[in-house]
């Protein structure tokens, strides 16, 4: 079936990446033992991979992520409408030993505006992206996308065109310069199994939705492995950072296999203009295009 795209002429911001899906499965190996040694992320153009849950998950035994403070409970806008209640902001759990002094004192400030009724800054809401390994818990509204080609896997969110490419079976640079999502690099394991370290990681990103914060010397490794039925992937992610935490922590993303959900561009900074005056930090602009 051919690769089909909305007719809307903000398109060609994405028409390289778009490409590159339909043209995937060309470049998909073609024989049964190639087929057994790079799990298939793609499927075909019209399927897509979707968050469940926008949180990581504990892996049992292991040390894991911040979660919420069971005194405060989070209730999403889904939820509120649902049961006819307010919706709240996530107020992080504090008590979690992975955390650094100076981190946990700096999240404290941020839990307590929250209780204090201000408006806390979440990349989502205001079009930033979302850093690694927040990118797997950014958003529940738009799927995944993984175009393979031998030598990158490009991982597309389209709830804001957010996009982090992994360079096959390459080292890491000597110095990699910061940015938004790294450098990674990575390799595929055992037939199922897409392994990806990231480093060179901008400090203006946090790990997850609880804005917990990190330094220049966050390491992150995960796995993101195709169930045998091919409907799933877990993504198994292993945080590294001495500077903001006391030890090496774990954590687990689900995804789950959507059907006829075609890659489309979701401009994420044309329909959050600031209508009831947050203030918490303006959108990020660029005067001249960058295309």
């Amino acid at each position: 079936m051919p690769c089909r795209f909305a007719n809307n002429a903000a398109l060609k911001r994405i028409g390289i990446l778009a490409g590159l899906l339909c043209g995937s499965a060309a470049l998909w190996p073609a024989t049964a033992e190639e087929n057994t040694k790079i799990p298939n992320l793609v499927l075909n153009s019209q399927t897509a991979w979707m968050e469940i849950g926008d949180e990581l998950h504990a892996v049992p035994g292991e040390p894991g992520p911040v979660t919420n403070d069971p005194r405060y409970p989070y209730v999403d806008n889904g939820a509120a409408r649902r049961r006819g209640i307010q919706p709240t902001y996530r107020v992080a759990d504090l008590s979690n030993p992975i955390l650094q002094p100076w981190a946990k004192e700096q999240m404290k400030k941020a839990n307590d505006e929250v209780l204090a009724g201000k408006v806390p800054f979440r990349p989502r809401e205001r079009c930033y992206p979302a850093g690694v390994p927040g990118f797997v818990v950014y958003t529940l509204v738009e799927p995944f996308y993984f175009l393979q080609t031998p030598k990158q896997v490009t991982i597309i969110n389209t709830g804001g065109n957010e996009v982090r490419r992994v360079y096959l079976n390459v080292p890491h640079s000597k110095n990699p310069k910061p940015s938004w999502y790294g450098e990674s690099v990575g390799h595929y394991e055992n037939g199922d199994t897409l392994v990806v370290d990231t480093i060179g990681l901008s400090t203006k990103t946090f790990v997850d939705n609880y804005r917990t914060p990190h330094t220049d010397k966050l390491h992150v490794v995960e796995r993101f492995k195709v169930s045998a039925d091919g409907k799933g992937v877990d993504d198994l992610i292993t945080v590294e950072d001495p500077g903001a935490f006391t030890t090496k922590w774990s954590a687990v993303q689900h995804f789950r296999l959507v059907e006829d959900r075609p890659l489309h561009e979701e401009a994420c900074g044309e329909n959050n203009a600031d209508y009831f005056n947050f203030e918490v930090v303006p959108l990020p602009t660029a005067n001249p295009p960058d295309f």
